[in-house]
């Protein structure tokens, strides 16, 4: 099949600078709107890789994300959402960037285009067939991604992926391909915007629901979310003072005694 890079093809719109500030915002706006439906789309394969994913962590297996530039900021962002959120080990959910840590504030030159540091950041945290894999690019053909896979898969390690480009490299090299097919930017080739949101998005998803699937939410509450400031404190107590009919001087007190929410609900005694 042809692969055709729709990232990258010219914008319908043209002399944006003519364009009044309602305007911009207007036609950004409509573009955006694209966003959800296209993810709609592509639910099916979003719902086979959460499985995949569900099943490794059960198995005290880890999720990576991989990715460069703005895919890799995405990655990195909800990966590190997920311990203050769901209560989980920093070490669960790991996000990597090319060209490291630096280039999560700054563009590191062609760090993207390596074809083995993909991988030699993976064996830093001693990735093994336990682990699965999800590789990041709008494009499908960023080759620090594309690598890193393609060794994945000779060590038997599960490859996935989340691209805006159908029949990308990427995808081919990924067992369980993500493509979220969002059209040309509004401003030409800048993928940080409609690719962006549709990535955060299937992210969003995959992080979310498999927390979930995982025991990590009762309810529709973050019970084992980490409470490291005044605003999580106070909402963990509401909580509390829901799920336990107390006053929220006892939900204070309960939280000091037990650490988190979940803990609290399960030794509270009337």
């Amino acid at each position: 099949m042809t692969f055709i890079k729709t990232t990258e093809q010219d914008s319908k719109y043209n002399h944006l600078e003519k364009m009044t500030v309602s305007d911009l915002l207007m036609h950004i706006n409509n573009e955006d709107k694209i966003v959800p439906l296209a993810v709609e789309k592509a639910l099916p394969q979003i719902k086979a890789l959460t499985e995949q994913i569900v099943r490794k962590l059960e198995k005290k297996g880890r999720l990576f994300y991989i990715g460069a530039g703005t895919s890799g900021r995405l990655g990195i962002l909800d990966a590190s959402e997920c311990p203050p959120t769901f209560g989980v080990s920093n070490e669960l959910v790991i996000g990597i960037i090319a060209g490291g840590d630096t280039a999560i504030r700054k563009a590191v030159e062609f760090a993207e285009d390596s074809t083995n540091e993909g991988w030699i950041d993976l064996q830093k945290h001693q990735i093994s067939s336990k682990d699965i894999v999800v590789g990041i690019a709008a494009s499908g053909t960023t080759p620090y991604v594309i690598s890193a896979l393609e060794k994945c898969n000779q060590n038997k390690i599960i490859t996935a992926c989340i691209t805006c480009n159908e029949n990308s490299p990427l995808s081919h090299v990924s067992k369980f391909p993500i493509e979220v097919v969002v059209g040309p930017e509004f401003v030409s080739g800048s993928s940080r915007m409609k690719a962006g949101t549709a990535q955060k998005l299937v992210l969003n998803m995959l992080s979310t629901a498999t927390m979930i699937q995982l025991g990590k939410v009762k309810g529709n509450k973050m019970v084992d979310m980490q409470l490291s400031n005044h605003k999580l404190v106070y909402r963990a107590e509401k909580m509390l003072v829901k799920e336990l009919n107390i006053s929220q001087k006892e939900a204070k007190i309960l939280l000091k005694q037990f650490g988190n929410v979940r803990n609290a609900i399960k030794n509270y005694k009337k």
